[in-house]
């Protein structure tokens, strides 16, 4: 079965139980719209033509935004999810700038081969290799190494093979494309190029169009009604659900939002497979996004420690006063 990595279902692991408070914080889709809205993302369908920065400019301009952020630059040719967050989940974007990506693409034979060649190179290209960008890259051309998770060819028709790829952040397809028609002998190029899934998003969940976003926006402002607006735009808290999670108690919240590490003690929920330096986003008891960090602990560590610092924090999602007081803050 062709997974990202994010993809694979993680254990929960119970810490400790705790009640929380309905008088503090609340539920993400529980939002006003204006909040909702800034604290939103959107899982946008791409067309081909304007760059992703041209997207993601139009689509603050939309909302009437003061920021926004995309998650991965597609080329203006190339299609398909664009997810961009909103207003203060911005922060969020580096989340999403690591997760793995898959991509259908159609690559085109300088000149037929056998299928058996071909799969064999499909195979060859599956696991770690190496990948220097092209020329035109806009990084620097040093060799660098990825992950192909999966490569799975769907058709091959008059020179030309249809094929899906998973593979790591950073990954070059048409680059991808090049290499592989050097080992098979006779050249490719890279023909057409859709991304059909970043991190938590898919194609086949929410995906919506510009005109889709206007529309709801236009409806909510002209007719008072946000129902369209709420189904267009996700809560940020999705664009972080690919991400190792922990849930903590309504008395570490606050001490989070000043910027503190979290402490064994606050810790509820945890889920397994997570590693020291992993990034793990923490989250409250309504599932509200508080902030990510990295990972001090292993999952079995966590979930044993009595004291200690098991996340340092990097980014803050969650204002300052969102909850009751109770940890003192320390960095």
């Amino acid at each position: 079965m062709n997974l990202l990595p994010s993809e694979i279902k993680r254990e929960i692991f119970v810490k400790s139980e705790d009640t929380t408070d309905d008088r503090y914080g609340k539920k993400p889709v529980e939002r006003p719209i204006v909040e909702y809205i800034r604290k939103g993302v959107v899982n946008l369908d791409k067309p081909a033509g304007p760059t992703s920065h041209e997207i993601t400019s139009w689509v603050k301009k939309i909302l009437e935004l003061d920021k926004t952020g995309h998650s991965g630059t597609l080329d203006p040719n190339v299609t398909g999810l664009l997810p961009i967050m909103l207003g203060n989940a911005t922060k969020g974007v580096d989340a999403l700038l690591t997760a793995g990506k898959e991509y259908v693409c159609l690559m085109k034979l300088h000149k037929p081969m056998p299928k058996k060649i071909i799969n064999g190179v499909f195979e060859e290209f599956t696991g770690r290799i190496y990948q220097k960008p092209s020329i035109k890259s806009a990084v620097k051309r040093e060799t660098r190494i990825r992950d192909i998770y999966y490569l799975e060819i769907l058709e091959i028709e008059d020179g030309k093979v249809l094929f899906r790829v998973g593979c790591e952040a950073g990954t070059y397809i048409r680059k991808l494309c090049h290499d592989m028609g050097m080992a098979m002998g006779t050249g490719a190029s890279m023909y057409e190029l859709r991304r059909t899934k970043t991190g938590p998003f898919r194609e086949d969940e929410t995906l919506v169009t510009l005109h889709d976003l206007k529309d709801a926006y236009v409806e909510w402002k002209e007719n008072n009604n946000e129902g369209l607006l709420r189904k267009v735009i996700l809560p940020m808290e999705y664009g972080l659900s690919h991400l190792p999670k922990i849930v903590i108690r309504d008395n570490a919240v606050d001490a989070l939002c000043h910027g503190a590490s979290l402490a064994a003690p606050g810790v509820l929920l945890l889920d397994s497979g997570i590693e020291k330096g992993d990034l793990v986003a923490v989250f409250t008891q309504k599932g509200e996004a508080v902030s990510f960090g990295k990972a001090q602990m292993k999952s079995r560590e966590i979930l044993k420690a009595v004291m200690g610092v098991v996340v340092t924090t990097d980014r803050v999602f969650l204002e300052p006063g969102t909850y009751k007081k109770g940890w003192k803050a320390k960095a």
